[in-house]
């Protein structure tokens, strides 16, 4: 998941500043990237809080209900990069913390929620959020345009 939206990113220095709508909501390159950190650090909280037998902490994100002044900003060479450094960090602590894990904790996970090995597949559907931006130099298209919607 994270190399897919990575390599969409990568195209996103082409966006025009126009939010793309996707459903209910719209989105921009900067949105996308916090959506998908902002989904994997929630689940590792869980994953990690479960593990030590301690109540999961509910966020208060308002998530993509909402977008942000930072989210309309210009998306920079310079915020690819730090795109691919926090995403590459968040997808190998998630592979480090999978690894440790015996089977029987991946698929009988302590407390409640989806187990462990369903709460990384859950992860596969953040992409959802970089698929509504798009790859901004598929076709030179621009984001804006009305045709551009996500791929479930």
């Amino acid at each position: 998941m994270v190399d897919h939206v990575l390599a969409l990113a990568a195209t996103w220095t082409a966006w025009d500043g126009h939010p793309v709508p996707a459903d209910d909501r719209i989105y921009t390159p900067h949105k996308a990237i916090r959506r998908v950190a902002d989904h994997m650090v929630d689940h590792l909280a869980e994953m990690e809080a479960r593990l030590v037998g301690e109540e999961t902490q509910p966020d208060h994100w308002h998530a993509s209900a909402t977008t942000t002044e930072a989210d309309l900003a210009p998306f920079t060479e310079a915020d690819l990069d730090e795109a691919r450094s926090r995403l590459a960090r968040l997808a190998r602590i998630w592979a480090n913390r999978l690894d440790a894990l015996t089977p029987d904790q991946l698929d009988r996970s302590p407390g409640t929620g989806w187990t462990f090995r369903q709460l990384a597949f859950h992860l596969e559907g953040s992409a959802y959020y970089a698929d509504s931006v798009g790859d901004l130099a598929a076709d030179g298209a621009s984001a804006s345009r009305p045709d551009r919607t996500p791929k479930p």
